[in-house]
Order: C-alpha cells, then sequence, then structure tokens
C-alpha cells in the first residue's frame, strides 16, 4: 500500500493556522458578546469592554498606548488608511509628494497609483541584491512637498528587516510622517513602535496565528488623519462601522501569545531556517538564497533554482504534501515574476525560478529535513525535463 505523503505547511508568509486558544477566545465572542460595541446597554458594554482588551493586548505588543489603535480589517485596509489619511490631511498644506520603496506589499504600491491618478508625485526608492532600502536613497528624492514616506519593516517575500528608525529620522527633517507596514514583522519579532520612530504601523492578525479579517493601525498621538471610511462615530471618529468583535477577540489573544513567547519563538524558527537552507544548498546545485542574509526576519526563506520553472516545483512539491509560495499570496494567479526580486536586479530567470519557503509555530525540524530531502530530487527531474524539451 503506498504511503500518504506527510503534510507540510511552509506558507506561514500567506497565512497562519489559528491557535487553539484563539479559536476558543472567536467561538466564545461569537457565542456570547453578540452585542454592539457602540450600544449603552450591558451586552453593547460588554462587547465593548472585550474590544478594549483587545485593544490593550495589541499596544502592549507594540509599546504603544491603547487609545493608539485603531482597528481595522486587516493588511491591506489598515495601509489604505494609514496612507491616504495622513496624506490626505496634509494636502491642504501643500504637501503632494508620497515615497516608498520598490519592494512594498500590493496594498502599498496600488494605494499610491491610486493618488497618483489623482495628481500626487510618487517617488519609488530602488534597493540592490541585498534587498535593503539605502537611507542615501530617501535623502535624494525627499523634499518639503513629502507628505509620507512608507516603507515595510520586513518584506513579505524575502525577509529583509528596512532601517526604519533611520529613515524616520530623515522624513521628520523634512516634516514628512513615516509609516511602516509591520504585518510580516509583528508577532515574529520585537515591534517597538517608540524605538522605531514612526508615526503609522500597520498590521494584520492573520500572519500571527490570529483569525483574517482583523488588522490594526497604530497611530502615534496627534497625527492628524483623515477617516479613510465615513459614516459612525466607531474608533474614535477614525474608522467607521460596527466593528468585527469576534475577530478583534481573536486578534488581541493572538497579540498575548506572540508577546509571550516571542524571543524563544524567534530563535527556534531562525534555528529551523538556518537547518533548511544549509541542507538544501548543499544537496542542490545552483541553488541561491535571494537577500541579505541578516537583518531577516526568523521565519523566512527565498531560494532561486537554476534552471527550474518555480511553478513546476511548487506544483511538485504540492503533490508530495508540502505548501509553499512562489512569492506575495495576494499576487497568486499572475504568471509575472515577482516585482520584489526584479526590483532586487535579479535576471528574470532567476526570478522566476524561485520559491518562498516560510516557517511558523507548528514547524518542526521533521518537516524541515523531509522537504529538504525532496527537493534535489524534484529539482534534477524537473532539470532534465526541461533540457530534453530544449533539444
Amino acid at each position: 500500500m503506498k504511503r500518504l505523503p506527510m503534510r507540510v505547511y511552509f506558507d506561514y508568509n500567506a497565512t497562519t493556522p489559528l491557535l487553539p486558544e484563539v479559536v476558543e477566545a472567536v467561538a466564545g465572542a461569537l457565542r456570547e458578546e453578540f452585542g454592539n460595541p457602540s450600544s449603552v446597554h450591558a451586552f453593547g458594554q460588554r462587547a465593548k469592554a472585550a474590544l478594549d482588551a483587545a485593544r490593550s493586548s495589541v499596544a502592549a505588543l507594540l509599546n504603544a498606548d491603547p487609545s493608539e489603535i485603531v482597528f481595522t480589517s486587516g493588511g491591506t485596509e489598515s495601509d489604505n488608511f494609514a496612507i491616504r489619511g495622513a496624506a490626505e490631511a496634509l494636502e491642504a498644506a501643500g504637501r503632494r509628494h508620497l515615497i516608498a520603496s520598490a519592494i512594498e506589499h500590493e496594498a502599498v504600491l496600488n494605494t499610491c497609483k491610486a493618488l497618483a491618478r489623482r495628481g500626487w508625485r510618487t517617488s519609488l526608492l530602488p534597493v540592490d541584491r541585498t534587498g535593503i532600502v539605502d537611507p542615501d536613497r530617501l535623502r535624494a528624492v525627499i523634499d518639503r512637498e513629502t507628505a509620507v514616506v512608507s516603507v515595510m519593516h520586513a518584506n513579505n517575500e524575502i525577509g529583509t528587516i528596512q532601517p526604519i528608525a533611520e529613515l524616520a529620522v530623515i522624513a521628520h527633517e523634512h516634516g514628512a510622517l513615516m509609516h511602516t507596514d509591520a504585518v510580516q514583522s509583528v508577532g515574529k519579532i520585537p515591534v517597538d513602535v517608540r524605538a522605531l520612530g514612526v508615526d503609522l504601523l500597520s498590521l494584520s492578525a492573520h500572519k500571527f496565528n490570529g483569525p483574517k479579517g482583523a488588522g490594526a493601525v497604530w497611530i502615534r498621538r496627534g497625527t492628524r488623519m483623515l477617516p479613510f471610511m465615513t459614516g459612525g462615530k466607531q474608533e474614535r471618529n477614525r474608522r467607521a462601522g460596527t466593528e468585527n468583535v469576534p475577530a478583534i477577540v481573536g486578534l488581541g489573544v493572538a497579540a498575548r501569545a506572540a508577546a509571550a513567547k516571542l524571543e524563544a519563538e524567534a530563535q527556534r524558527l531562525a534555528a529551523l531556517r538556518d537547518r533548511f537552507e544549509r541542507a538544501v544548498l548543499e544537496r542542490v546545485p545552483d541553488a541561491f538564497v535571494n537577500g541579505a542574509p541578516s537583518p531577516r526576519v526568523p521565519n523566512t526563506s527565498n531560494i532561486s533554482f537554476d534552471r527550474v520553472e518555480a511553478e513546476s516545483l511548487l506544483i511538485a512539491l504540492d503533490l508530495e504534501g508540502v505548501a509553499v509560495s512562489t512569492g506575495s499570496a495576494c499576487s497568486s494567479g499572475t504568471l509575472e515574476p515577482s516585482h520584489v526580486l526584479r526590483a532586487m536586479g535579479l535576471p528574470p530567470h532567476r526570478a522566476q525560478s524561485s520559491l518562498r519557503f516560510s516557517f511558523g509555530v507548528y514547524s518542526t525540524e521533521e518537516d524541515v529535513d523531509y522537504v529538504a530531502a525532496l527537493l534535489p530530487g524534484l529539482v534534477d527531474k524537473l532539470r532534465r525535463l526541461t533540457r530534453k524539451a530544449a533539444v
């Protein structure tokens, strides 16, 4: 009888499984906290208390004040609100220039494009093969009309960590606000908004074992923002609409769980990532890790396999029970090579032969060893097929 393949999930940067305590908290809120948190009666006040508890937990994870946390539906909305809300608030002062890095998530890049269609100037900061923004690049393009600088804390495809604190100093010297998309760093490494020196920060629950449909923007106290969504007075008049109480409760529980194990889990995941990369590079000829090895979030590895089409290798791994990705899940379905790898200057064939392996709470050494043992045979088979097709 043929043995069923192991099931290995190495796509934690796309989304993460919920922790058992998160599932229980969400289910409990669905059952019991059905009141509208804007209502003054006891049912509503219980729901509001649940929101306040979650707000405090998220704030504690960021070294922030609970009053600075605005709940959203996730990272994309958080990025949109941070950039649009801040930029439009500064528009009357003649600041109509936006700066972002060339390797931002589509939520940032497409928001900048949308504002560009309305007449805003936009500048994209280039990166080199390291995937890290050089602060001098920001100094070269920032001016007195710059409203917002948006550079992600950790890249979703290659994991590199940007020098956000240094970039924030430059932004503030020119009177601009600094936003960072921290969706891929919150819950994986320490994220302290005071130490980073930013004005705005985005996060999403489902990237650190919370539910989809919940996220937050941290807004430094005193930062003027125009509402992204208009309607009622929820979230201190900053985000209209009845809050998704069960999902936000889950976000709060996930934030507390991440804070409790942050350092130990980061060390464990870094050891798994390094074990995996060593094994793959030793066993697979012409395999290369993309981006700077450090600083990098501990769970992310992006590897190119020369003369192999990434989509074919992804499917071959899936047939063996292994889930990985070719890049951002939000870009799935496109045949275009990763905009992140292209921005780093990788040639098209290298960008099109790259897979992202991202690890998380349920990843084990057994998983790592299983996938590392599978890859040499799969890569060799695909390379032989490619050679035959070329003859």
